[in-house]
């Protein structure tokens, strides 16, 4: 019945019947962690997009203009953005502005943020990382049976094997290993690049927050460096959320 399936459908989707047919089930399997693994290649990229990973000139703009006091215009650059690095530009803030904070006590909880916005990052990674591992295996997996068929038929057959037909199996045993080659090879260049983001991000984050809590002295100069205790005018309370 399933061949009756492979066999009714449009010409431009015969390639994949023949190798659906030559590979087997073990292809079978490949095809659908393939599908499995384009759906998580989207969905990541539309979580980045939406998270803006990788903009960070607004809450470097917005950090450079607090470190300068100009607080309410620090507030209203960062509050303008939607990438995580102004998110946790946006806590710091916050959490600067409010009277009676410890200082101390804001640093370690901004921490608790930034992990959190890391988690959220690596979410789809595992799974992403999976199918880039156990695909090969798969394929091996298959090429191993295969290869275990061709060498009982060819035992079955005794002194008149025909070398064709050993060759024909052969082949068609190393093609599953093929297929999982083709899908482990980009998922693990995709998976590379997106924890190379995620990397970037992280070290932007932590970044920020010395730079918020140093005053970036090290740039800027001690005597450029604008205490944390510094209250915010009431005015700029209606950028909290």
């Amino acid at each position: 019945m399933f061949a009756e399936f492979l066999n009714s459908l449009p010409p431009f989707a015969q390639p994949l019947a023949e190798l659906i047919q030559s590979g087997g089930s073990v292809v079978s399997i490949l095809l659908c962690l393939s599908v499995v693994a384009v759906a998580l290649v989207i969905a990541k990229f539309l979580q980045f997009q939406v998270l803006r990973v990788g903009s960070h000139g607004a809450s470097r703009k917005a950090l450079g203009l607090w470190l300068e006091g100009r607080q309410s215009d620090a507030m209203k650059r960062a509050f303008s953005s939607k990438s995580v690095s102004a998110g946790i530009l946006q806590k710091l803030m916050q959490g600067a502005s409010t009277s009676g904070v410890d200082r101390e006590l804001l640093k370690e909880d901004i921490e608790r943020v930034c992990n959190a916005r890391i988690n959220t990052l690596r979410a789809y990674m595992r799974p992403m990382d999976m199918i880039a591992q156990t695909s090969p295996l798969i394929g091996l997996l298959g090429t191993v049976l295969g290869m275990i068929q061709a060498f009982q038929s060819m035992q079955g057959a005794g002194a008149a094997v025909d070398p064709s037909v050993l060759a024909g199996g052969i082949w068609v045993a190393l093609l599953t290993t093929a297929v999982g080659l083709a899908i482990a090879i980009p998922m693990s260049a995709i998976v590379g690049w997106y924890d190379a983001k995620i990397e970037a991000e992280q070290a932007e984050m932590e970044s920020m927050v010395t730079a918020f809590f140093t005053g970036a002295a090290a740039d800027r100069g001690t005597s450029r460096v604008v205490p944390l205790d510094k209250q915010v005018a009431p005015a700029e309370s209606r950028y909290a959320v």
